[in-house]
């Protein structure tokens, strides 16, 4: 790991991304759940998902150009990082800083919600996609082409508000032959979906699905930046 500006980041002298926030914590959802990460949180989103939690970063936030994005990550001594948003790929310059994280030696996860082409990610990333149940009520921007690009090396992830969402989540990994790709996780609406009934029905169907809760949640409530 680097522990500053790469060469790869000094080429990216001039490009910049508008940043909501940059933070050290535990890993909250995914396979990594409760892995010490630096989240780099970039503004703007396209969805308007009914349960999000981080609508603080649809805008605002400050510009920053790749090297100095780097120095913070760097400032926080841990080897894994994860770009998050709102919804990181809206920012066409988040290809090139998820290149220049790799570069500079990071084990990195990218977040995105699936309604954006994830082809041109890095292959080195990790790609945490985001498939939008019916009750997110942004099911519609569901970008299924991105489903055949799924690798062992990614996850796909449902969030689920009923069991409208849960039906419709085990109709589409079959569907698709989801299971085969790569890990899938299913998660409960934070205080919508009670989680002890969310892994009734996944242990009464069999499903060979990861269920998680946000970790993050659990420890700090909805504090920003944890």
């Amino acid at each position: 790991m680097a522990s500053g500006v790469t060469n790869s980041a000094a080429n990216c002298a001039t490009i910049t991304l508008r940043v909501s926030e940059i933070f050290h914590s535990l890993q909250g959802e995914s396979t990594r759940a409760g892995l010490p990460t630096v989240f780099v949180r970039l503004t703007g989103c396209p969805l308007r998902c009914t349960w999000c939690d981080t609508a603080y970063a649809f805008s605002g936030g400050e510009t920053l150009a790749i090297p100095a994005i780097l120095e913070r990550v760097a400032a926080c001594a841990c080897p894994t990082v994860c770009v998050t948003g709102g919804e990181p790929l809206a920012q066409a310059n988040c290809h090139s800083l998820l290149t220049a994280l790799c570069d500079a030696g990071y084990a990195v996860s990218l977040e995105t919600s699936g309604a954006l082409d994830i082809s041109d990610v890095d292959e080195r990333v990790s790609r945490i996609v985001d498939l939008k149940a019916p009750e997110s009520g942004e099911s519609a921007k569901n970008r299924w082409e991105n489903l055949t690009l799924l690798r062992p090396i990614d996850e796909l992830k449902l969030v689920l508000a009923s069991r409208t969402d849960y039906d419709w989540a085990v109709a589409a990994c079959h569907q698709h032959r989801l299971f085969a790709r790569c890990p899938v996780l299913f998660s409960p609406v934070w205080d919508t979906l009670p989680p002890a009934q969310l892994a009734a029905w996944i242990l009464q169907d069999r499903l060979p699905v990861r269920m998680q809760l946000q970790m993050h949640k659990v420890i700090w409530g909805n504090e920003r930046g944890r």
